[in-house]
């Protein structure tokens, strides 16, 4: 059997192993634009575990004093008064008042007056997710993560399938015991059945779907409750009149002529994907973003790139990783961007980069009398033992002297933190005084 394990709305549950007074109680946990990345000021952060999706490696500690149910304000509420941020997590007392993930905190708080709110702590969170792998990894065999709060584990050849439901029991209740975190687990023959099958009942639910109870248990579930079914294939099958997973199954035909895309689609809700649980995979992409309040200062904005790039530098430092194609958005605030990549045939060192990267900001900023909101940069097509690649030789030298300084870069940081070495123009301070 196949098991899929996803925490009940973990950043909340996360809060609520430090701070009991939140359980039961309506509670949301918000974001804002990062800032302490972008401040003159030396930070601390933590280089941590991949926990899949879209969380980064690279986390600022924040300091937690306890619960202060009006903290959040100096956060969110800036010198006028006005609320910002949005939010992220929400526990099942907020959702009963309509409040989402991505609802803007200004509307949650109208919605629910007495919502407590608590500013994110990513770095928290991605270290309990690790700290539960780490856990799993001694119960399961064979485990995937799939983001910071869901995984996969392959019980084949480990529990016997008749003991499977007595197993994820158990494990939900040593979860629970062990880290306080509420969990919901659904297990059946394939990943994405078992997935569906945690999905249908939340929260600190148990489902057990056999092999030949696949077909029954999908019939009347609407399309849309199938993972991967986006608002393009919804509007595909609404315009087939198909609004069920057992009528996409009765329609096997049409969809399988849509390609590969119908057919995995098929072999999916079907329970036939053989699907294996992969442990580890190679990483492809690493990538560096933030969203700030909109400024039109430009030399703001490449300060703040090249503080990004530095943050992407350490990061593939540490993973000693060597990418050879680099990408950069710039996110305006009307909804405009602006993208471009380039490949180069070298190997990585940050001045490299930070050099490639004021090139490109600069050529990039197509509308420069629009204010910028957030910025991106991205590394990828990792020079790897089986994917090699010949590099210029018109740089050697100046390579190789990077590649020694990068190295000694790279152990100041570790020993003093990431900000312990920046350059001159990230400690100017380019935005306007209020």
């Amino acid at each position: 059997m196949i098991i899929h394990l996803d925490l009940d709305c973990f950043f909340v549950s996360a809060e609520r192993t430090r701070i009991p007074q939140l359980k039961n109680k309506p509670v949301v946990v918000c974001k804002s634009g990062d800032n302490k990345i972008f401040s003159i000021e030396d930070t601390q952060s933590v280089m941590t575990e991949s926990v899949g999706g879209f969380n980064g490696l690279m986390q600022h500690k924040k300091a937690f004093h306890g619960f202060d149910k009006d903290a959040w304000k100096k956060e969110f509420v800036d010198d006028k008064g006005r609320v910002h941020g949005i939010v992220i997590a929400k526990s099942y007392e907020a959702k009963k008042h309509k409040i989402k993930t991505g609802t803007q905190l200004r509307d949650a708080l109208f919605m629910c007056p007495k919502l407590l709110v608590i500013p994110s702590d990513h770095l928290f969170y991605q270290l309990l997710s690790t700290k539960l792998k780490a856990f799993l990894k001694t119960k399961i065999p064979i485990l995937e993560q799939y983001s910071i709060d869901e995984f996969w584990g392959d019980l084949k050849g480990w529990v016997k399938e008749e003991d499977t439901y007595a197993f994820i029991a158990n494990l939900q209740k040593e979860i629970l015991e062990k880290f306080d975190l509420p969990i919901s687990i659904g297990a059946s023959t394939s990943k994405w059945i078992a997935k569906l099958a945690t999905d249908f009942n939340k929260p600190y639910g148990l489902t057990l779907v056999k092999k030949e109870d696949i077909k029954t248990f999908v019939s009347l579930m609407p399309v849309e409750s199938f993972p991967g079914i986006g608002k393009v294939l919804q509007q595909k099958f609404k315009s087939y009149g198909i609004e069920t997973l057992g009528q996409v199954l009765e329609s096997q035909r049409l969809v399988c002529g849509w390609g590969n895309i119908g057919k995995d689609l098929i072999a999916r809700i079907s329970g036939e994907d053989n699907e294996a649980i992969i442990n580890h995979r190679d990483r492809k992409s690493i990538g560096i973003s933030r969203n700030f309040h909109t400024t039109s200062n430009r030399d703001e904005i490449l300060r703040r790139s090249i503080i990004l790039a530095r943050h992407l530098s350490h990061t593939i430092a540490k993973l000693d990783v060597h990418p050879t194609t680099y990408y950069f958005q710039i996110r305006y605030e009307n909804g405009l961007k602006s993208k471009a990549s380039h490949t180069i045939d070298r190997p990585f060192s940050e001045s490299m980069y930070r050099e490639l990267t004021i090139a490109t900001i600069q050529e990039l900023d197509e509308y420069p009398h629009y204010g910028v909101h957030q910025l991106s940069l991205q590394v990828s097509n990792f020079v790897t033992p089986t994917q090699t690649k010949t590099f210029s030789l018109l740089h050697v030298e100046e390579d190789e002297k990077s590649k020694r300084l990068n190295e000694k870069l790279t152990k100041l940081r570790d020993k003093y933190g990431v900000d312990i070495v920046r350059c001159g123009v990230e400690k100017q301070n380019n935005e306007p005084k209020a």
